[in-house]
């Protein structure tokens, strides 16, 4: 999983989005899937699986480009009441890998998960953001 992490965080990477998906198998969290394109991240999360994600977002303006990344706890709907809370206990172990975020989520609704909602969300917490107006 640490290895995973550390190629979503490089910044050799040109790619403008990488996403990391955990969840719980038995008593373990294993990674379940990772790649580039947002659309596919949203395609692994099920109605009744709870999942954490780690997703890189290009953020920015004009004049200069960031990579910003969300901490995302995607708490099933259909997921049962012991699934839902031992989402807190994993989510803390995983947070000993995972350090660097700037912001974190925790959705049960796919429309929470919209990429327009989630860049906007990041920069809103990157601060300013000028840009040219272009």
């Amino acid at each position: 999983m640490y290895n995973c992490y550390q190629k979503s965080v490089s910044r050799q990477s040109r790619s403008i989005r990488h996403k990391l998906t955990v969840k719980l198998e038995e008593k373990s969290l294993v990674v379940d899937s990772s790649g580039t394109d947002y659309s596919d991240f949203l395609k692994c999360l099920s109605e009744d699986e709870c999942k954490y994600a780690y997703v890189r977002v290009m953020t920015g303006d004009e004049m200069s480009k960031r990579a910003k990344f969300a901490f995302i706890t995607w708490a099933a709907p259909h997921a049962g009441a012991l699934k839902k809370a031992k989402l807190s206990v994993d989510k803390t172990l995983l947070k000993n890998v995972i350090k660097s975020f700037a912001i974190e989520i925790l959705a049960d609704e796919m429309k929470e998960l919209s990429l327009d909602k989630v860049t906007k969300s990041l920069i809103a917490a990157g601060g300013a953001n000028y840009g040219i107006g272009k």
